[in-house]
């Protein structure tokens, strides 16, 4: 890291945080309708913010759902180019209660910043600018040529990214892709994250009658689609932690001795693991350890249930509906549709009689693998040593990143996955928070990362 960069960076600190809370501030929510206009006034606040750093042609890219907002750097005619990718929009922040304060009014506590987006992915966003602006501030110049791809929607199963990546190809020419959207691993370790799991999100619908019925007066003649619901749920999966859809693991690659030799060197306290999520067992897939189940085999997990009566007391009915919604984690080789269409026929087939029940796919996204030995990937562990001090772990996520395997099939790029949130950031609960001296070394990481890849040979 040169002296210049270390000395804007430090007369620049109030600003760059002042910026940081400013972002956070807007409710870009892309899976709530109602968030529609602040999703849009993130887009604009990004492509003015690329804008006053020196990137050019800057564009807030219609979708027909929520925008892509695009720009470049192009000046580095013998150097590699590479594609930014972060997404903009958040996690809706139920429950609200659980919240310290509003999810919209971020503020910093010890050496967190809190608030919605403040890790998962703004915070990332934050980093990528601040470099970039160092650089350029500095330099006038970047080692390398890039692209900044920041998505809205993200969160809500980036509907229409690959839409857009498809008319985009000749613009999004590049030699690889670098995600900004994974972080380290237990006790805040630096790593590099080379596997995602990919998703099938699904919702079951089980109705009866049109109206609630008296439980008295009905029950033992009609079927409780509540209990109907109970009965499919209870049918998808084993007390071995095994799926039972048929068909369900026909495509899953089997773990090599080398890669579970891998997880099994990964300095994992699984005991305290257990002990800061307060739980008196872990429990999955028999037969695997828990980075094993966590990052690298398939899951079904029931994320919200409704129906009937919920206040406080006693109301006897019989619930004219019932509804799930339920996520299957997929591993290298699953596809989300054809999983959608195997657990959509089982649970019809297993339904009880005396109810409808509909499924209906609410969106997906295909896993990823990335090669350790990619120069790419070996330049952002050299990167990584020389801020952090420290060689990065190599670790797969049992998260989703759709855009992840759509760099790969649309645009044929390697992907790097270069984040920086600490494996406590509670993303996608209350209380989101972002660790700033990860933060902060982060941007000197991304820094000394493109001229890292500005030495690599074309």
């Amino acid at each position: 890291m040169t002296d210049a960069i270390e000395t804007y960076l430090a007369a620049n600190a109030d600003r760059r945080l002042a910026a940081y809370l400013d972002f956070l501030r807007i409710p870009s929510i892309s899976a709530q309708p109602e968030y529609a206009a602040a999703c849009r006034e993130a887009a604009e606040w990004l492509a003015g913010q690329l804008e006053a750093i020196g990137v050019e042609h800057v564009e807030v890219c219609e979708t027909g759902g929520h925008p892509v907002v695009y720009g470049d750097w192009l000046h580095a005619p013998d150097a590699p180019t590479a594609i930014v990718y972060c997404h903009y929009d958040v996690q809706p922040v139920d429950p609200i209660a659980l919240w310290e304060t509003a999810p919209f009014e971020p503020f910093v506590k010890g050496d967190r910043m809190i608030g919605r987006g403040s890790a998962d992915d703004k915070g990332q966003i934050h980093i990528h600018l601040r470099a970039t602006e160092a650089i350029l501030a500095t330099r006038a110049a970047l080692p390398v040529n890039l692209k900044f791809v920041f998505e809205g929607e993200e969160e809500s199963s980036s509907v229409h990214l690959d839409a857009w990546l498809e008319a985009n190809k000749e613009r999004l020419g590049a030699d690889l892709a670098l995600i900004s959207d994974s972080g380290f691993f237990e006790g805040n370790r630096p790593a590099i994250t080379v596997g995602l799991r990919g998703i099938c999100y699904i919702q079951v619908d089980v109705t009866g009658t049109a109206f609630d019925l008296h439980s008295g007066t009905f029950g033992g003649a009609v079927q409780n689609p509540a209990n109907a619901l109970a009965q499919i749920i209870a049918a998808l999966k084993g007390p071995d932690g095994r799926i039972r859809v048929p068909g369900f693991y026909d495509d899953v690659v089997a773990l090599s001795e080398v890669d579970r030799a891998a997880f099994a060197a990964l300095p994992f306290d699984e005991e305290g693991y257990r002990n800061e999520l307060g739980l008196p067992a872990l429990v999955g897939e028999a037969g695997y350890s828990t980075l094993e189940r966590r990052g690298a085999r398939p899951t079904l997990d029931v994320n919200g249930l409704w129906g009937g009566f919920e206040g406080q007391g006693a109301k006897t009915i019989i619930p004219a509906h019932a509804h799930a919604k339920i996520s299957c984690r997929l591993v290298p080789a699953q596809d989300p549709g054809t999983i959608f269409e195997l657990l959509r026929a089982f649970i019809l087939e297993v339904a009880p009689p005396g109810c409808s029940v509909d499924v209906s796919f609410l969106g997906g996204g295909k896993p990823s693998l990335t090669s350790i030995d990619h120069p790419a990937t070996q330049a952002a562990a050299r990167a990584i040593e020389a801020t952090f001090g420290v060689p990065p772990l190599y670790i797969r996520e049992g998260g989703s990143i759709p855009v992840c395997a759509s760099f790969e099939t649309i645009l044929g790029l390697p992907v790097v996955l270069l984040g920086f949130t600490p494996p406590d950031d509670h993303a996608h609960s209350p209380n989101e928070s972002m660790s700033l001296p990860n933060a902060e070394t982060g941007i000197r990481t991304v820094v000394a990362y493109w001229d890292e890849l500005a030495r690599l040979p074309r």
